[in-house]
């Protein structure tokens, strides 16, 4: 049995009023201020803590090969049952570490964190960011979505900022190209968003 990841605490459980909860909203919505950045030819994808699939599928649609990251069991099967169409590579892995994309060498064109981050506390997300940029292909696009708001019962969540988020990032050869805030897309008003696109140069540039 493998062991609990701390991050995933409360997700299993409601792991259907959940999916239903992030299909009730598109990719395009959430992404509305960063889409224009996306490729708009087929490269590889990346979305770890993809949850339901929503934004794998979106991007699959797309004619992108996306690989699904998910490390609750639950929701990566609500996931496979909603989006068991398309051609997504669903897989058990987690972050800060990442092993199993690491271990195989992947690299990506895009990588995706919606409504991760704030999962890790500050020295898992150091470690996040050096195994997300060893993940990057050169001249890849890593996109995030930053939580900022009150801690649901029985979650694991941290205070994150754009600011640390886009200096962390920095430090591993990622720099921001585009920053955004947002209101909540669910309309929780004491909940908001930082939205980032960050891009890696060249090894060696």
């Amino acid at each position: 049995m493998t062991a609990p990841v701390p991050g995933a605490a409360g997700y299993g459980a409601n792991a259907s009023a959940l999916a239903a909860q992030y299909e009730s909203i598109t990719f395009a919505e959430v992404y509305r201020d960063l889409i224009h950045l996306f490729p708009a030819q087929p490269a590889t994808v990346v979305d770890i803590g993809a949850g339901s699939g929503r934004d794998a599928a979106a991007l699959a649609r797309l004619g992108h090969p996306v690989v699904a990251v998910e490390p609750t069991t639950e929701l990566r099967h609500e996931g496979q049952r909603l989006h068991g169409a398309l051609a997504i590579e669903w897989l058990d892995d987690h972050l800060p570490h990442l092993n199993a994309l690491r271990q195989a060498q992947r690299r990506f064109d895009v990588v995706l964190l919606t409504a991760v981050w704030m999962h890790l506390d500050l020295q898992e997300r150091e470690l996040a960011m050096q195994a997300i940029a060893e993940l990057t292909a050169d001249h890849g696009q890593v996109f995030m979505s930053l939580r900022h708001g009150p801690i649901p019962e029985g979650r694991r969540m941290f205070a994150v900022s754009a600011d640390e988020t886009i200096r962390l990032a920095a430090g591993h050869g990622l720099s921001c190209s585009h920053r955004a805030e947002r209101e909540d897309m669910l309309g929780r008003a004491d909940v908001s968003w930082s939205f980032l696109a960050l891009r890696r140069g060249a090894a060696g540039a």
